[in-house]
């Protein structure tokens, strides 16, 4: 019972083992799915949100630019223009222009970042000192803008226009240097990302590495436990059939042994009887009174020795004490048998031993005291033989201690011991021998009480 508790608790902890190593497996990869998973959104989205300023920032700037050059191209149509009305037109224009810019300027204004912030604002001071120089121009009359225009654009308008479109170069490389910024910042996200990973794969591989080897491990032991339970099987089904062999071969030398006792002692008894009480029949014709009454003396003796025969062999299959006085009176009766008819001195103590023991128990406790008695009477070569029966709240005890010569309980199993294993293994108890040559033997029982029975006090013979 307790080896198979002991296994279902070593099956238990392997299972438990198993369990948490591959939900530990499966947890690493659902974390690792879900993080990559996460990262690459996160990736994505980054990168998307770069990209999306980057175009936002560069278009903006891109009109920047073009409103820029354009504003010179008006500048220099309008002073060159002669008539009046179509360089009217081109001073219209180059304030629709002036107006777009402003509105790019304010665009891209809410768009700066910390680096852009003093090349925009050099920016917008040079647009406004353009804006300033361009107003004059408006009020020049056409003879004028036909004199000193050429020399205003090239001394004022399209070095500024230069200078204002290398501003937005500058701003333009910024941005740029931003979205290299950006790819930095996903390059190093996809690292991080990519390391997680590598650890997680590292993890999960060492984890499933360790399984595998747990598990083929707990294989291979389990194909060595089968082979070993399948010798055993196979070596505990062979000592079966010797032992059945046994058993057939014990009861039928105990039937020979009784049909001995009945024939040599009860049928020669009964012959002599037979005789006897025909010899009575003969003096009792003959009317011999005398020779009577010494002849039914005589049968009377062979009566009592027949019955005392048929009594010992009746005691001997099964005691009428062990069912009608209990266990201990029984063995007290064995005992005194023994001693008598051996000159063994065989104590018994009880120790709280109850009246209501199972029956099955009782006849276990008496075969074994038998046939232990009858090996050292036959084998032992003892003096001394103490029995001592214990109950306990959950167990009966019982303990056969002799003096005598002993012997290799490791290989000498007779019939005796594996009938009493046999009777053991049962009811579920445990048997054991402990003897070596020279120093005597002993002999421990103990069969699990599954009933509440009360125990008695000790007694000892």
């Amino acid at each position: 019972m307790a080896f198979q508790r002991r296994s279902s608790s070593l099956v238990s902890n392997s299972r438990l083992v198993l369990m948490a190593g591959f939900g530990g497996l499966l947890l690493l990869m659902v974390f690792a799915g879900i993080d990559g998973v996460q990262t690459l959104e996160q990736i994505q989205s980054s990168n998307d949100t770069i990209r999306d300023a980057f175009l936002l920032r560069n278009r903006v700037l891109e009109r920047i630019r073009a409103d820029l050059y354009v504003s010179g191209t008006y500048v220099r149509d309008y002073l060159l223009e002669r008539e009046s009305g179509k360089a009217e037109g081109h001073r219209y224009s180059l304030l629709e222009t002036r107006r777009d810019m402003d509105g790019a300027l304010d665009e891209y204004r809410k768009l700066l970042n910390s680096q852009e912030t003093g090349p925009f604002q050099v920016l917008t001071k040079e647009l406004e000192s353009y804006w300033k120089i361009l107003e004059p121009v408006f009020q020049w009359s056409p003879e004028q803008r036909q004199r000193d225009g050429y020399l205003f654009l090239r001394d004022e308008v399209f070095p500024r226009r230069m200078s204002m479109l290398g501003i937005a170069d500058r701003i333009g490389g910024i941005n740029e240097l931003q979205l290299s910024a950006g790819k930095t910042k996903v390059a190093q996200s996809f690292l991080g990302f990519r390391e997680r990973l590598l650890i997680t794969l590292g993890l999960t591989m060492g984890l499933g590495l360790l399984m595998a080897y747990v598990s083929v491990r707990k294989i291979l032991g389990l194909e060595t436990k089968t082979a070993e339970h399948y010798k055993e099987i196979a070596r505990a089904r062979a000592e079966l059939k010797q032992l059945s062999a046994r058993l057939v071969e014990a009861q039928e030398e105990e039937r020979r042994s009784i049909s001995r006792e009945l024939h040599d002692e009860v049928g020669q008894e009964l012959t002599g009887i037979l005789l006897e009480m025909a010899n009575m029949s003969t003096l009792i014709r003959a009317r011999d009174m005398d020779s009577v009454a010494g002849k039914a003396d005589e049968v009377k003796k062979l009566l009592e020795n027949s019955l005392g025969v048929v009594r010992n062999i009746a005691l001997l299959l099964r005691p009428s004490m062990l069912d009608d006085l209990g266990l201990v009176p029984a063995l007290q009766w064995q005992a005194k048998e023994v001693s008598k008819r051996s000159g063994l001195w065989v104590r018994v103590e009880a120790e709280q031993v109850s009246e209501n023991l199972p029956e099955e128990h009782k006849t276990c406790i008496y075969r074994i005291v038998q046939e232990a008695l009858h090996n050292i009477v036959q084998h032992a070569n003892a003096r001394e033989v103490r029995i001592t029966v214990r109950q306990e709240p959950e167990e009966l005890r019982l303990s056969i201690e002799d003096d005598g010569q002993g012997f290799n309980a490791g290989q000498d199993k007779g019939m005796g011991l594996l009938g009493m294993q046999e009777r053991v293994s049962h009811l579920e108890g445990v048997f054991a021998v402990d003897s070596h040559s020279g120093e005597g033997t002993r002999l421990r029982v103990s069969l699990p009480l599954h009933e509440n029975v009360v125990p008695k006090v000790k007694e000892m013979v």
